[in-house]
């Protein structure tokens, strides 16, 4: 009996040791998957940095390409009326597209140049002018001039004379910069219409070329309801936005003409342009519509008048029409428009700042069509 209660004993205890390698085990795994998270979250910081990079110094090609991938969204309409009604080849369709859009912007650019360098022109008459008008807050520029000029002196490798005025001399120098950049300018122009002519000219072609390639019909199928939904939202956006940016520029260049400061057709451009960017760009406006008003006025009431009326002007379409419209298929969060802003405008300049909210919209419609990233779709949207 003793014998069989030692065995018994033994056998209760025998599976005791095997226990610990099965811990030991289940620990490995979840030990290993902190470090296999933190080369993760390297891997993931590292691309990103690498895709900033090739943002910011693949421009010369980049942007051009994305501009005339954004044109091509806002043209498509027009290519599928004259390609499916009118039947004409699709080369010849987007030649067309391609000249009348060449001769608007050439012809708006004629017709600008005369006002805008009789601006330039009187730019050095008008700034002691502006600032006689202005001396009232003469004494509190001056004040933070000078604590800005303190701050110079306490930061390190900080100097007395480290601080320039914008005076005359400046001011040339800024104009010369910008002058100088024109043929870069037109070169980006020139660029970005003949990817613009062979993007409208291919159609679909791109689309079915990575359609064909992907393996499963899933992702098949998910790649082009992804273009479907970015081709419709995106283009509506666009057409939506230019009309009442149109609108905007006509009542601002009425305005500027009846008020009289004249020169109703600069102003209605500066204010369709300026309109395309959120925020900032009505901001700007209003800034500048204050200048001119003061330039133009010799009473201060009357000088307010024109920013005044382009600030109601904004506030009608911005905060009321255009929502309106666009509410029920495009919402994004305005803390992301204005980050998306600022981040396009540091890598591509003014271009970037007008591709901000596109980029956006079809980095939101990416997100909700792709599993693992609806949460981050879900926050632009919000």
């Amino acid at each position: 009996m003793g014998d069989h209660r030692a065995d018994e004993q033994a056998a209760t205890q025998e599976p005791a040791p095997a226990r610990a390698p099965y811990q030991i085990a289940a620990v490995k795994p979840d030990g290993a998957a902190a470090p296999r998270q933190v080369r993760s979250v390297a891997l993931l910081v590292l691309a990103t940095l690498a895709v900033i990079y090739t943002l910011y110094f693949g421009s010369a090609l980049l942007l051009p390409l994305a501009l005339a991938a954004v044109l091509k969204l806002l043209l498509q309409p027009v290519m599928r009326v004259l390609t499916t009604r009118l039947r004409l080849p699709t080369a010849l369709a987007a030649l067309l597209v391609i000249l009348v859009v060449f001769c608007v912007i050439a012809g708006i650019a004629f017709s600008l140049s005369l006002p805008a360098s009789q601006w330039l022109h009187r730019a050095p008459e008008l700034l002691p002018l502006l600032q006689q008008k202005l001396a009232i807050l003469r004494r509190p520029i001056g004040y933070l001039e000078e604590g800005l000029k303190q701050l110079e002196q306490m930061a390190p490798g900080g100097s007395a004379g480290g601080g320039q005025s914008f005076s005359g001399g400046s001011l040339m120098g800024f104009a010369g910069s910008v002058f100088s950049g024109t043929a870069a300018t037109l070169a980006g122009f020139f660029t970005t219409m003949v990817l613009l002519f062979f993007l409208l000219a291919s159609g679909d072609r791109l689309l079915r070329g990575l359609v064909d390639i992907l393996p499963r019909f899933s992702d098949k199928r998910r790649a082009v309801e992804i273009a479907d939904e970015v081709e419709s939202n995106i283009a509506r956006y666009l057409l939506t936005i230019t009309m009442m940016n149109g609108l905007v520029g006509i009542a601002t260049g009425l305005v500027m003409k009846f008020t009289g400061v004249g020169d109703g057709l600069l102003w209605g451009v500066v204010a369709f342009c300026l309109n395309y960017v959120p925020i900032l760009g009505p901001f700007t406006g209003v800034v500048i519509f204050f200048a001119v008003g003061f330039l133009s006025f010799q009473s201060p009431w009357y000088a307010l008048l024109p920013a005044g009326l382009y600030l109601l002007i904004h506030i009608a379409e911005g905060e009321t029409i255009t929502p309106m419209l666009l509410a029920r298929r495009f919402t994004l969060n305005p803390v992301l428009v204005i980050v998306s802003l600022f981040f396009w405008h540091l890598i591509w300049g003014v271009p970037g700042a007008l591709l901000a909210v596109p980029l956006l919209a079809v980095a939101k419609i990416f997100c909700d069509h792709i599993d693992p990233l609806k949460p981050a779709g879900h926050l632009i949207g919000s």
